[in-house]
């Protein structure tokens, strides 16, 4: 009986709350409407729509084992993003993109997007667009100085920053093994220790006698700077705050000999050192095995790493550049990708290529920059490599990367430095001559281009 009563009661109770749902509803849905749900509907278009051009270079992807499938991707969701925007990218070469952006420039074609790494020579012509007016105190902020070093001039930001990479010291771990030579403790050597190793690490592997292995690899060549950490590492500078050229005191004639004594006096670096160029060296160490340290970019661990789950590599670890007087493991390079915007007439163009620049250095890309092997350039993002012991030793020091100084005619002193260099090593100069010559050429270089 009392169950009856129960289940007569809740009965009630629904038909109530019925009732009450019928009067109210049409009331509640009167002034509530849900909102409309279309979903063949198109996503509504951007204030500016077309094609926005863009070069780039190529960056091995470790993930697909192909050079520009990072890019292409981020060119895809940004499309996706952006109905009737459309960036039409043409790739370039390492070997011959640099000429092609530099005929480009001269006729005055250039693309809305250019790649410009630490190419003064592009941030001063007045072919690029400033992009401070687009970035926020706290964007700004947010970059690792020496990026925005790279692409800052004359007070301004010419190029957006998306990563950067440095130099380190890749090491044939078997080769030391072999040799009974302990690697450098936390990757942690200075000079004295280094030239001890590099000594035993020189041998000859045949009866005959003649040395086939060295300790230490690398090449000279304009543009590359992957020896500039033992250069630089007793405090040497190249130019000033002033822009004035410096590299002419003790501290760079030290660094000057260090670099040559490591063929003609310690006799650890290949006999070809001074006239081969980056492949012979690259090979040299990954190939044949024959040289047990290479300063090389962080792009190659990605290399090593895969010739070694592969079956065909070796075992290997990093170390960082010996440290002088200067107290710390001073690298220099002008590997900080960025890309600028060239002269624009339509300003909502131009606030659009700045959106797809934006879009690169986003976080979630940021992170995936592990593919490539590289390093992000925003503080905020962190440490992209907890889980890898050897990157997270180079990200440890980004700090003591030197970036090349921004004067406008640094491509053409540069060359000048590396060429005089080249003949220090190869024995037609001494480190007061390598100094001096290259002081009087600087010289003659600044004072023709300000006539």
């Amino acid at each position: 009986m009392a169950k009856r009563k129960l289940k007569n009661g809740i009965t009630l109770f629904l038909c109530i709350i019925f009732v009450l749902f019928m009067i109210i509803g049409p009331f509640y849905l009167l002034f509530h409407r849900p909102n409309e749900m279309n979903y063949n509907k198109v996503k509504d278009k951007p204030e500016w729509t077309g094609v926005i051009t863009f070069w780039d270079y190529p960056r091995l992807d470790q993930s697909t084992g192909t050079n520009f499938r990072w890019i292409y991707d981020k060119i895809r969701a940004f499309e996706k993003a952006y109905p009737g925007v459309y960036i039409q990218f043409k790739p370039l070469t390492w070997e011959r993109g640099p000429i092609q952006v530099e005929s480009a420039a001269k006729l005055g074609q250039l693309p809305d997007i250019i790649p410009i790494g630490s190419d003064y020579s592009l941030l001063h012509k007045g072919l690029l667009e400033p992009l401070d007016p687009f970035l926020s105190v706290t964007e700004i902020q947010d970059f690792r100085e020496n990026a925005l070093e790279a692409v800052t001039y004359d007070g301004r930001i010419w190029a957006m920053p998306w990563m950067m990479t440095t130099y380190t010291m890749a090491l044939n771990l078997d080769i030391f093994q072999d040799r009974g030579v302990e690697p450098p403790m936390d990757g942690l050597w200075h000079y004295d220790e280094f030239i001890e190793k590099m000594k035993v690490l020189t041998f000859a592997s045949e009866e005959d006698g003649k040395i086939d292995h060295y300790g230490l690899g690398g090449f000279i060549q304009p543009g590359y700077y992957n020896l500039w950490g033992i250069l630089l590492s007793d405090g040497g500078e190249i130019v000033d705050e002033g822009l004035h050229y410096v590299f002419n005191d003790h501290r760079a004639q030290k660094g000057i000999e260090k670099l040559i004594n490591l063929k003609n006096e310690y006799a650890v670096m290949p006999e070809d050192f001074g006239e081969n160029n980056a492949n012979d060296a690259w090979t040299h160490f990954y190939q044949e095995q024959k040289t047990a340290v290479y300063p090389t970019g962080t792009w190659s661990l990605n290399v090593l790493k895969q010739m070694k789950q592969e079956g065909t590599g070796f075992n290997y670890s990093i170390a960082h550049f010996p440290i002088g007087e200067k107290g710390a493991p001073i690298t220099m390079s002008n590997m900080v990708g960025s890309y600028g915007m060239t002269k624009q007439q339509d300003p909502l163009k131009l606030e659009m290529g700045v959106t797809f620049l934006k879009f690169l250095s986003e976080e979630k890309h940021q992170q995936e920059l592990t593919r490539l092997g590289v390093f992000p350039v925003k503080k905020s993002v962190g440490n992209i490599y907890e889980a890898d012991p050897l990157m997270t030793m180079i990200y440890e020091t980004l700090t003591y990367t030197e970036i090349p100084p921004p004067h406008p005619y640094w491509k053409e002193i540069d060359e000048i430095i590396q060429n005089e260099i080249r003949q220090g090593v190869l024995e037609k100069k001494t480190p007061q001559q390598v100094l001096q010559d290259a002081e009087e050429k600087v010289n003659v270089l600044i004072k023709s281009k300000q006539q």
